[in-house]
């Protein structure tokens, strides 16, 4: 089965995540599990955890179907120690949610050298980092998302996303998303079947298909190669269509979270029905 959903909100409650997916007619989804945009946030109260376990299976939906995704803010690569600790603390409290809700992953961006590291030192950090927050949680999968490599950002190139995951002690708990739009950005040309196929073979390659956990679904405002971070709705971009029918028709991403993080929330039930179809 494909798990296809949009990033829903959590606004008004976290337990409207998955009301506001199954609205949507999703059979999964993504949600911020605090603000993504604030280092800190009230913790839960006990009934929100309850309405949203609750709200969670009254809905159909199990862990495996979602793909929390951390905040924007967290940078396990800073070099400044105060930055980090920042960072680090984010992260844990965001980790500590996952696990009150009973989700069993959270994606991230792997952060920014700030061209003040190596990259290479910027990873092992990030590696670092990684072992420290998974030795204080349990039960939750820190998720590494690829990234269009704008600036000093980390995860453009799959050797960096191989450094990082090599340098995790505990391999059954960190995993990748590969983002449709960040890989066309950063010179991978997915637009073909042949090119989907052959950048799918040099990351089972690189990194191994058996760490990936998830995909964000995107197309894309901006060309190859063009390092720019710029999402668009399905189709109506630079990447065009055949890449989705692609993943839709490749058993490798069933039962996984594939997430929608297109602009236009109007069509999102739309682009989830598009999917399916592809799907068969």
């Amino acid at each position: 089965m494909y798990f296809i959903g949009p990033h829903v909100s959590i606004g008004g409650g976290v337990a409207n995540a998955p009301k506001n997916a199954q609205a949507l007619g999703a059979t999964g989804f993504g949600m911020f599990v605090k603000n993504q945009r604030q280092w800190t946030a009230a913790p839960y109260a006990a009934a929100d955890v309850e309405a949203f376990r609750r709200q969670m299976k009254a809905d159909g939906y199990t862990a495996k179907q979602v793909l929390p995704h951390a905040g924007y803010l967290i940078n396990l690569a800073n070099p400044d120690e105060a930055a980090h600790a920042k960072s680090m603390a984010s992260l844990l409290d965001e980790l500590q949610r996952c696990m009150a809700l009973g989700l069993d992953k959270l994606n991230f961006h792997p952060g920014s050298h700030l061209r003040l590291l190596t990259p290479q030192a910027a990873c092992e950090r990030v590696a670092k980092s990684m072992n420290a927050a998974l030795a204080q949680t349990r039960g939750v999968t820190l998720v590494v998302e690829n990234t269009a490599g704008s600036g000093g950002n980390l995860g453009s190139r799959f050797e960096e996303l191989k450094t990082i995951l090599d340098g995790v002690d505990d391999k059954s708990r960190v995993g990748v998303c590969l983002d449709t739009m960040h890989t066309f950005a950063a010179g991978f040309d997915i637009r073909t079947r042949d090119g989907f196929l052959k950048t799918m073979e040099q990351f089972d390659q690189t990194v191994g298909i058996g760490f990936l956990r998830g995909l964000h679904v995107n197309d894309s405002k901006v060309g190859l190669n063009s390092h720019v971070d710029r999402h668009e709705s399905l189709g109506a971009g630079l990447l065009g269509i055949e890449v989705f029918k692609c993943i839709m028709k490749d058993p490798r991403f069933e039962n996984m979270p594939l997430v929608l993080e297109t602009p236009n929330e109007e069509i999102w039930a739309q682009e989830i029905r598009q999917l399916m179809e592809m799907a068969g």
